[in-house]
């Protein structure tokens, strides 16, 4: 079965460049044994070059925004993720980039610059008020990854002028309320997620 590297939800096109993740988030998908979202199947075997993703862009024109988001960290493919969003800037387009907020951890140097000279909008997922709840439900691999999330947070609307922030309705003990007081606290937009809707 060949590998979804583009996908459509709504009018906007989603580009899955990488499987791998820095977090297993047990409300993920993947997660519970599941490799689709929606009626796409999101399995990949290698990551793809960005001659592949570019081949798949169709005419900018066509979609209110372009988004990374798969079934992995987009930023685990930096290289990749910077050539295809630069693509599309010089197109016309509208790049938004779904992340969890931990490449500058992951790099060990700060990416934010690079992002953005080609994206528009960050979507980044906090999950959780606190360290106790966001390692119970996202579980990082890298150690030192609620502080990291927290400073790339607060780091973001300094390089991007669109930053949302989202929490997901449902999680045990996540207080909604706490997460968007953290998230307007530091200068970014609170995004209202609910549990199982995707997209």
């Amino acid at each position: 079965m060949l590998a979804t590297l583009v996908y459509d939800i709504r009018n906007s096109r989603y580009l899955n460049i990488t499987g791998r993740c820095t977090l297993r988030c047990q409300f993920c998908p993947k997660q519970q044994g599941s490799q689709q979202v929606r009626q796409y199947q999101l399995a990949l075997d290698k990551q793809p070059k960005a001659a592949e993703i570019i081949a798949q862009l169709g005419q900018v024109s066509e979609y209110d925004e372009y988004v990374f988001c798969g079934f992995g960290e987009p930023t685990l493919n930096l290289s990749t993720l910077l050539e295809v969003a630069h693509t599309i800037k010089q197109r016309g387009g509208r790049v938004r980039l779904n992340t969890d907020g931990l490449a500058n951890h992951f790099h060990r140097r700060n990416v934010l610059p690079e992002l953005a000279a080609c994206v528009d909008a960050l979507s980044i997922s906090l999950n959780a008020q606190d360290e106790g709840l966001y390692q119970q439900h996202c579980q990082p691999k890298l150690a030192g990854s609620w502080q990291a999330l927290l400073t790339f947070i607060k780091l973001a609307p300094h390089y991007i002028a669109k930053v949302q922030v989202s929490a997901i309705e449902g999680l045990d003990g996540v207080d909604m309320a706490a997460c968007r007081q953290l998230v307007e606290h530091s200068g970014c937009e609170f995004k209202h997620r609910y549990l199982d809707i995707v997209g």
